[in-house]
């Protein structure tokens, strides 16, 4: 392959440069909350400490190549969550560019809607990155690598918490449910493949200085637009039961 056709290649597997983010289609059961209109947010916009967090699996190589498992790993990323948690994928799937919608779960079973956008897919790995108002402001490199006999499976965060509510949240305990989403995920990807096998995990504290300048990014909190969306639902049952009486009428 050329230099030419190398560049191509790698080109096509970014996402084009947005200033704001577009839902194209809105799949059953997902909400369109907090994502539409927003800006990409990366560590460097975030509020927080900055962390990198690193989980690895181990596969043995004849069980599943690297390329096969990023495949599968694209194909049904959603399977392999924790319950409780839905990623909505694109209809066209994990592609550059693309944006899938998120209804988590978080501590207290508050319900939360944000989102993410396919930054970087090739066949060796993905990167997802958040809007504003996500929990934390970053990405999350998901990716293969054949070393030996073993085919390593890993997922790489580099995150500062978006606002000093999440900030606050990660402290009392939102990093530790982070690293069990995570872990859980990966397990189940090795499930998957009929191997079993720990999660090796290794969290650094990158910059322990949190960005004041940044604390207005609380008015795009995804946790205080879900709780108040949450909180109108009934108003939005009668009102739509209102239009139905009207429209019979």
């Amino acid at each position: 392959m050329s230099e030419e056709q190398a560049a191509a290649r790698d080109a096509a597997s970014w996402a084009k440069s947005v200033s704001q983010l577009n839902v194209s289609e809105v799949p059953e059961g997902a909400v369109n909350l907090n994502v539409e209109g927003r800006r990409l947010s990366s560590p460097i916009q975030g509020f927080g400490k900055m962390w990198q967090k690193t989980y690895q699996v181990r596969l043995p190589v004849e069980r599943v190549s690297a390329t096969h498992l990023i495949a599968t790993w694209k194909e049904r990323f959603p399977d392999f969550w924790p319950e409780g948690n839905r990623f909505y994928s694109p209809l066209t799937g994990i592609e550059p560019g693309e944006v899938a919608l998120l209804n988590m779960t978080l501590p207290g079973k508050m319900k939360l809607s944000t989102g993410v956008m396919v930054l970087y897919a090739d066949s060796e790995s993905f990167t997802l990155m958040t809007p504003q108002g996500h929990m934390f402001a970053g990405w999350i490199t998901f990716s293969a690598l054949e070393v030996e006999d073993e085919t390593v499976a890993q997922a790489q965060v580099l995150m500062r918490a978006s606002d000093p509510i999440f900030e606050l949240g990660l402290t009392m305990g939102g990093h530790k449910q982070e690293d069990l989403f995570w872990q859980h995920t990966l397990t189940a990807l090795a499930t998957h493949f009929g191997h079993d096998a720990p999660v090796e995990t290794q969290v650094v504290c990158v910059d322990k200085k949190r960005q004041w300048s940044r604390w207005r990014n609380v008015w795009h909190s995804s946790a205080i637009r879900s709780t108040l969306y949450t909180m109108g639902a009934p108003g939005r049952a009668l009102k739509r039961v209102f239009k139905r009486d009207r429209a019979v009428a």
